[in-house]
């Protein structure tokens, strides 16, 4: 009961869903016809925007001191996600030898 209220309040609020619907729970909902409820519209840009927040996170929760949170000032903490995020651009920038491309010629 709490999943139909919670769709309605979001509908009457005009706030779309950012996780589409798994196919199992679609196609329960539609065994139930009128009981079922409409599903919940589904923005494609919003997930991708929110795909991309919840990766840069889980990058920055492989740093120790940024998923335990040792600083206990915030602008020290800031400073230990500045280079967190450095280290995570230099990694993604340079590529392993391993990934190069070579030629069989």
């Amino acid at each position: 009961m709490a999943g139909r209220d919670n769709r309605a309040y979001l509908r009457r609020r005009g706030i779309k869903a950012t996780i589409a619907q798994p196919d199992d729970q679609r196609a329960h909902r539609k065994r139930g016809r009128r009981a079922g409820g409409r599903p919940p519209a589904f923005d494609k840009a919003q997930y991708r925007r929110r795909n991309a927040v919840e990766r840069c996170v889980n990058k920055w929760k492989q740093f120790r001191a940024v998923a335990s949170r040792y600083d206990k000032r915030d602008y020290i903490f800031n400073g230990t996600l500045t280079v967190a995020e450095i280290v995570i651009w230099l990694r993604d920038t340079v590529q392993e030898p391993s990934e190069t491309p070579y030629c069989l010629t």
